[in-house]
């Protein structure tokens, strides 16, 4: 009779399958919980990496405008008040590439320029301008400081 009665709550304990309500719960509460956490981490991330992007293409363009002035030029900063190179001069003479975008719009520039003070380095306030125009936003400028440009990560 004990084998028997052994046998009826092993069999019921074997029949039952799935998780409990309970369980259930706590398992929703902890994805919630991670969801909640790592949502704003991840947007972060992102904004951080299209402000990194577009500084990465000002710096393209100094570094375009650079060699601009070095070989266009001859590497003449002799210019009272100093003197800027647009976008579309470096574009021209194929420094830049036509199809050059800003990453965190994907617009296409449109213009812009690269302002040098009278001693060949950036201007201190507003160093790199880049111009964008989409379907959205008649126009777009953002401008780069000589901080910035100077201060960017080299691979």
């Amino acid at each position: 009779m004990l084998a028997q009665a052994i046998k009826r709550r092993l069999g019921k304990e074997e029949n039952q399958k799935g998780f409990t309500l309970i369980e259930l719960l706590a398992v929703i509460v902890i994805l919630g919980i991670i969801a909640v956490i790592a949502v704003p981490m991840i947007s972060g991330i992102i904004n951080n990496s299209k402000k990194d992007a577009d500084l990465a293409t000002a710096r393209q363009v100094y570094e375009a405008a650079r060699l601009y002035v070095i070989a266009e030029k001859e590497s003449t900063f002799a210019v009272t008040g100093g003197f800027n190179v647009t976008v579309a001069d470096l574009k021209t003479k194929g420094y830049l590439e036509d199809g050059i975008v800003l990453p965190s719009k994907k617009a296409a520039l449109t213009g812009g320029a690269v302002y040098f003070a009278a001693d060949g380095t950036l201007v201190n306030d507003i160093a790199v301008t880049l111009k964008t125009t989409d379907a959205t936003v008649t126009a777009n400028d953002k401008s780069f400081t000589e901080v910035e440009i100077n201060t960017t990560k080299r691979n």
